[in-house]
This record gives C-alpha cells, structure tokens and sequence, in this order.
C-alpha cells in the first residue's frame, strides 16, 4: 500500500477540509493509498512531522490557501524533501490551486490528483524565503494579511475588497529602486509592485504573461502618477482583461534576478503572509518544485 501525507490547515476558507476528511481518506484507500494526517499547527512541530517525509511517501497532499501551501512548501525546500505535492484547494482565493487546473469540489479534485501526472514547475525566491504565487508591496498588498479568518470565511473574497477601503485615505507612495538581470529597470515613486510566477491574486488576473514554467519571473509595477487615475486604470484592466498588452500606467519586465530597494521600511507579502524586509533580492528558482497536475496535463488557465 502506498503512503501520502496528508497536512491541512483546518482554519483555511470556509473549514470545509474538516468536514471532508472521511471523503478524502476514502477516495485515497480506493486507490490503495494509506493516508497519514497532520493538522498544521504553524509551530516547529509541523517541520518535525515534515521532515520525516522520505521515498516511502507517495506524494504530500497540501489542503489549505495560498499561504498554507507557501508555508508548507517552504518546509519542505528548507529539509531538502524532493517529494511531489498534490493541492487542495480549501482556502479563500486558491490562486495556485486555480492556475494549475485543480477542481474546487475537494471529491474530485482528490480522484483528478491521483490520476494526475506530476511536473517540475518554478517557484519564486525572495531573500530566504520561496513563493509560489505572488510577492507584491504597496497598496492593497497585504490585505489578506490584515483580514480577519472570521471575516475571510464569512464573505470569502470580498472580504479583502472590504477590508481594502480604509487603506486610501493613509496610503503613501513607494519609493523604488528596481534592478534585473544587472541593469536598473527603475527608479522613481510607485503605487504598488508584484512578481508574478503565477497568474492571478486573488483570482484577478493580472499577469497574463506570466508563465510558470519558463524560469523567469513577472514583475508589474504600478507608477501611480496620479493615484486616483491610475487605480481607474488599473480596475478596468483587471476587469476587462482581453489586452494583448498593458497600458501605460503598468510597466511589466521579466527575470529571473531581480532587485529591489526602498526609501521606507513597507510591510511586503508573499503569497498572503507577511513577507521579507527590504532590500529584497528575488529569483526565479526554475523547476524547484514537483506538483501532481490534475488530468494528465498542466492545465495553466489562460
């Protein structure tokens, strides 16, 4: 009988994982899989029961948001386990979950992992730290950080736009200096900066380049030169995101050696949590991570 690991955050989302143990475990035993849980405690327990994750184990299922599976895959790259990971997607925005095709229904996202192939896809580094969606600083950055679990769980995404609103009125610029692959690509004030090695946060697609396979990362810098203007821009670009290109507001550059200075000392964040300080020296980490993609195939979205 094969072995899985089984880590779950039971606070993500809607606590619906709770709920679903009995079915996940049963999918898994049709299959001849034994599956060994463990309810992350974010404490240096969950990296002991980690860290003895060897060759008998399968694959790691990793149930929980964004940032639970930043969290545990951080875990696993600091232990060195090469194991692959299957996602489920029990948290509020999903948005890995989303980019790699994984179904919300936790039943058949479970049947589509196990029958799903595994592939090498890239993550994102910033000082000591791995992303594996988005790292992002400036306005509406670290809302998921400041919304409340209750709140989140309650009204699933609107709650950041909700918690979004009171951030206006005390907003102050960034002031940035951006360099990549050697060569300085900015300096001047900005509104916000993401690194994509996705596609979306919270489900907003915003860096349709991106590739998550190609070994570089997606930097989006909003200028803000005239703040009001530009969150126009850039709501009815997220809104009607057919463009072929980005507009003016939005300066987009791809690398996988980036970095990143500021006057201030802003709270960043990564993938959801509370990220690094500045100075930040970010890189494309190619191929660093193996994941069970449902259905055969990576079904990026488009």
């Amino acid at each position: 009988m094969k072995k899985v690991k089984l880590v779950y955050n039971p606070s993500s989302g809607d606590n619906r994982i709770v709920n679903s143990l009995n079915d996940i475990i049963t999918v898994y035993q049709k299959y001849d899989f034994h599956v060994v849980p463990h309810i992350l405690k974010f404490n240096p327990a969950d990296d002991e029961f980690l860290s003895y994750t060897d060759g008998n184990y399968h694959h790691i299922i990793a149930a929980g948001g964004d940032g639970t599976i930043n969290y545990i895959v951080n875990i696993l790259k600091s232990n060195d386990i090469d194991i692959p990971i299957a996602v489920l997607p029990t948290g509020t925005a999903n948005d890995f979950a989303n980019l790699i095709g994984v179904p919300t229904d936790i039943i058949e996202a479970c049947e589509k992992n196990i029958k799903g192939s595994v592939r090498e896809l890239d993550l994102g580094k910033v000082n000591d730290k791995y992303f594996v969606n988005v790292f992002s600083c400036g306005l509406f950055t670290d809302v998921s950080q400041k919304t409340p679990t209750i709140m989140k769980n309650t009204f699933g995404k609107l709650a950041y736009y909700f918690s979004s609103i009171g951030e206006l009125p005390n907003f102050k610029k960034l002031h940035l200096n951006i360099t990549a692959n050697g060569k300085q690509v900015y300096s001047d004030s900005a509104l916000i900066f993401f690194v994509f090695n996705g596609k979306t946060a919270g489900n907003l697609k915003i860096a349709y380049l991106s590739d998550i396979q190609d070994g570089l990362l997606d930097i989006l810098l909003f200028k803000g030169d005239n703040i009001k203007e530009t969150i126009r821009t850039v709501f009815h670009y997220i809104t009607h995101n057919s463009h072929k290109r980005y507009p003016k507001d939005i300066i987009h550059v791809k690398s996988d050696d980036i970095t990143i200075t500021s006057a201030g000392n802003e709270t960043t964040d990564i993938d959801g949590q509370t990220g690094p300080h500045f100075p930040l020296k970010i890189t494309c980490e190619q191929g660093a991570i193996k994941v069970i993609c449902p259905g055969g195939e990576l079904c990026i979205k488009e």
